[in-house]
């Protein structure tokens, strides 16, 4: 985007990709359907990025020089109609059934080669020469190349098969400039499950449930793993579990039902509470096995202690997933090492744009839209320069 955008505005680009080919972390967010951006209002759109020191009102400004709605235009004009599905997640529409990136990605460069971008494959950043020359690593020779604007998108640390590593870190660093360390978002995290749970419960869902923490919290399903616990809830908690000295999770199972209803739904019931319950209030067989089966819970004495644990239950976390297996990474340059056209302060003429960037923000399309912004607002200020 950062490319297509400097171009646009007159300038002469060369894109630079450590890969035999171009688009790979692009092409691993589409492999389960191509998540572009989410489609509701512009306040609650916004409020759904974080990041230590982030500036809210330039942020706006990135943001809404290209919005949901402008990527949405922009994918058109690549002849990829969108669509929002039902949860507000803005979609290509299906090709034979299937979702996929590869066709947007194809079209995408087919454009940028007519529009005169050179790519240069092969070549991984190695850092600044000492007059300021960009050094590449191309077939275990040394490339030396020198350009009037440089922008880093080099990705956060997660994914490193796609070429996403973060050795990026270790090249600003020399420079004295400030990161934040890159560590796991959008990830499962690990709990130690009894034997039985896993036995159980492994790879099950645990539907329709309300996920919270101290301050905040969340719809959505979960999927019970060896480990832990993964899926949207625990994404997007991901920001306010890791400032606790003590993780741990809340789940209501049944947040469509109060306490009291849960009692009178049981009725007379004075046994056999578990059974009853999957029954009387639809549960489903990884609930059951959590009641059954967590430490220090049960055994249940009565549907009132068992209704309290429905719509109580705490699930103590250990650790995030590693960062391989994460989606995205938090962390990343500093704000204040940065100024309003995402140029490094002491780097002048070289920017960065993307999951360098020190942001973070849930799956469901905000991800994307948040590279595609930046990587936008890059490319216009490096191409203005």
């Amino acid at each position: 985007m950062a490319a297509e955008t400097a171009l646009a505005q007159g300038a002469r680009v060369t894109l630079y990709d450590a890969m035999p080919s171009v688009g790979r972390k692009f092409l691993v967010a589409g492999k389960s359907g191509l998540n572009l951006t989410f489609d509701e209002p512009l306040e609650l759109f916004l409020s759904r990025y974080h990041g230590p020191d982030m500036p809210a009102n330039q942020w706006r400004k990135i943001i809404t020089a290209f919005d949901n709605n402008a990527l949405r235009s922009w994918a058109e004009g690549l002849g990829i109609e969108t669509f929002a599905a039902s949860s507000g997640k803005v979609f290509p529409k299906p090709v034979n059934g299937t979702i996929r990136a590869a066709p947007l990605l194809r079209r995408w460069i087919e454009r940028l080669r007519k529009q005169g971008l050179v790519f240069k494959t092969r070549h991984r950043w190695h850092g600044f020469d000492t007059d300021g020359s960009i050094l590449f690593e191309h077939h275990e020779k040394t490339i030396i190349a020198q350009h009037d604007a440089i922008i880093l998108a080099l990705g956060g640390g997660s994914w490193s098969s796609t070429g996403s590593n973060g050795t990026w870190v270790k090249h600003l660093k020399q420079h004295g400039i400030q990161i934040q360390p890159l560590t796991p978002a959008n990830c499962g995290w690990e709990t130690d499950w009894p034997e039985s749970v896993i036995a159980e419960a492994e790879a099950l869902p645990i539907k329709n449930i309300r996920l919270s923490t101290t301050d905040d919290s969340c719809m959505g399903e979960l999927v019970v793993t060896r480990y832990g616990l993964e899926g949207g809830p625990i994404y997007r908690l991901g920001p306010a579990i890791r400032t606790m000295k003590s993780p741990e999770v809340v789940v209501d199972f049944k947040p469509d039902l109060s306490h009291a209803q849960l009692i009178e739904r049981m009725g007379k019931v004075r046994r056999n509470f578990i059974r009853e319950a999957r029954r009387r209030w639809k549960l489903d067989p990884a609930t059951c096995s959590l009641l059954k089966h967590l430490p220090n819970r049960g055994p249940w004495k009565s549907v009132d202690q068992l209704a309290h644990e429905v719509k109580h239950c705490r699930i103590a976390l250990t650790r995030p997933r590693p960062l391989e297996e994460a989606i995205s990474s938090a962390g990343g340059v500093c704000w204040g090492e940065i100024d309003s056209n995402l140029m490094l302060k002491k780097l002048p003429g070289v920017y960065v744009a993307g999951e360098m960037l020190d942001w973070e923000a849930p799956t469901g399309g905000y991800l994307m839209q948040g590279c595609f912004a930046t990587g936008r607002w890059a490319g216009s200020a490096a191409a203005t320069r």
